[in-house]
């Protein structure tokens, strides 16, 4: 882009922290790529006549997704897009591309051409990665963060990768239910050990110097209410608190109290404390080839304490605490199929939401009877459950407060939260905190226009 046309964008880029740009159809990208989607939103000057270049790195970001805009066009969307706050020039005597190979030189000039979209070879990026780093250290936390994500993990059929992939749909879950973008907590590389939180291998978003203080100072609700499991108890927790633009503070905590090969399960909970209320979802994998789980009497047995569950909510007594029936709790019948061509993992997986209640009448109905007519097993799958919510329409319950508990407490949450990690599952909770009125929520959840996507993000760890 030019220096007017950056200039002109830079406001709305800040906002929404991405774009969408046009390109030719004829530029095929996913033939040309040899390495990780990473983009590079280039500035450049007006150029004086038989005068050198003036181009300079105005922001990065990964290409998420390609898509078709007319007849001649397609369109690219970078997210997430960063801007870079140092001035990174590309030419001249102290630019970047001085230090890299002629050959890989000539490559970037023949795609950075102005106002069109190109594609570099891996071994080019590789080049300005590498005089990135040494020129401009700084820079080297937002390279490790974007390229998590553009190298998204590739999932093994083992236990730990099953609980970590099961932990990660759990997280990017309860960002959608708090209107954070997904890329808050996506950039991921392996822990170390098999029986650690998915969250323990999240990077953070580097964030300003001048914000962190701030952060500490209000982020310490969630870190409180677990400190005995911060200090060496032998269950490992790990809690990622997030700040928006209007205050509104998510705080993320990752349990796990046994070892990998004794884990039964993972939980996710999300609490919404202006509205003291929580949804419980439990995940059911289904067999990849029949897409589907027999119900056996460790199934029924989680159904019973899920009732158990949903007795910490109280009968409504305004408007705001009505919900849309009785059900804060539910079964994720989670698909992943088989990963035979070894693809990294991408978005959050398809599966039916059942609430506690439909799942009893189902469970009593001939759909869900085994395949001979005598049969007592029953089955869960998409061949026997006709009706069932998607993960947007559970989501969008959620979030306009049409499901879960009504006034229910953080110490009742934080018993029900070590009651299950000390049962052997994995827990994923989320707290929601907020100044905003019941107004002000319905406001923005009905709000499809561009929104604030910056928020603070700060780690509290478990030190072994």
């Amino acid at each position: 882009m030019n220096s007017g046309e950056l200039d002109a964008n830079r406001a709305k880029f800040r906002i929404e922290q991405r774009f969408t740009k046009s390109r030719p159809k004829s530029l095929n990208i996913d033939a040309s790529l040899d390495g990780p989607p990473i983009v590079l939103l280039i500035g450049e000057a007006p150029s004086t006549t038989g005068g050198t270049r003036s181009r300079w790195l105005a922001w990065l970001g990964i290409a998420a997704r390609h898509g078709t805009v007319g007849a001649v066009d397609k369109s690219i969307t970078v997210d997430p897009l960063r801007e870079c706050m140092a001035v990174i020039p590309f030419d001249g005597q102290n630019g970047i591309l001085s230090s890299i190979p002629e050959h890989l030189r000539s490559e970037f000039d023949l795609a950075a051409q102005p106002g069109t979209v190109g594609v570099c070879s891996n071994a080019v990026w590789q080049a300005v990665e590498r005089a990135l780093r040494a020129r401009f250290p700084e820079l080297g936390d937002l390279l490790d963060w974007l390229l998590a994500q553009a190298d998204p993990p590739v999932f093994e059929d083992n236990p730990a990768d099953q609980s970590w992939q099961e932990q990660r749909d759990a997280t990017g879950s309860l960002l959608r239910l708090a209107d954070f973008p997904l890329s808050a907590l996506s950039a991921w590389r392996r822990p170390p050990s098999g029986d650690d939180p998915y969250t323990a291998g999240l990077i953070p978003q580097p964030v300003e110097h001048s914000l962190i203080d701030y952060d500490v100072r209000v982020a310490g609700d969630a870190f409180g209410m677990f400190s005995e499991w911060q200090q060496g108890s032998g269950t490992r927790c790990d809690i990622h608190v997030l700040h928006d633009a209007s205050g509104r503070r998510l705080e993320v905590v990752n349990v796990n109290a046994t070892p990998v090969e004794s884990r039964l399960g993972t939980d996710m909970l999300y609490y919404h404390e202006p509205t003291k209320s929580f949804v419980f979802v439990q995940y059911k994998r289904l067999h990849p080839d029949t897409r589907s789980i027999y119900v056996d009497e460790r199934l029924r047995g989680q159904l019973d304490r899920l009732e158990e569950t949903a007795q910490l909510s109280n009968p409504p007594s305004q408007p705001s605490e009505w919900r849309l029936g009785g059900d804060p709790c539910f079964l994720k019948l989670a698909y992943w199929p088989r990963n035979t061509e070894k693809r990294p993992a991408q978005g959050l997986s398809p599966g039916m939401y059942l609430p506690v209640s439909y799942i009893r009448l189902l469970l009593k109905d001939d759909c869900t009877r085994g395949a001979k007519s005598n049969s007592t097993a029953r089955i869960l799958g998409y061949d026997q459950v006709e009706r069932y919510l998607t993960g947007t329409q559970f989501i969008d319950l959620v979030k306009n407060g049409l499901a879960g508990t009504v006034g229910t407490t953080r110490e009742q949450l934080y018993a029900l939260i070590k009651r299950r990690a000390l049962a052997g599952q994995s827990v994923v909770m989320a707290t929601e905190s907020s100044e905003e009125s019941i107004r002000a929520r319905q406001t923005r959840v009905r709000d499809r226009g561009a929104k604030h996507r910056t928020y603070i993000h700060r780690t509290y760890r478990q030190d072994r």
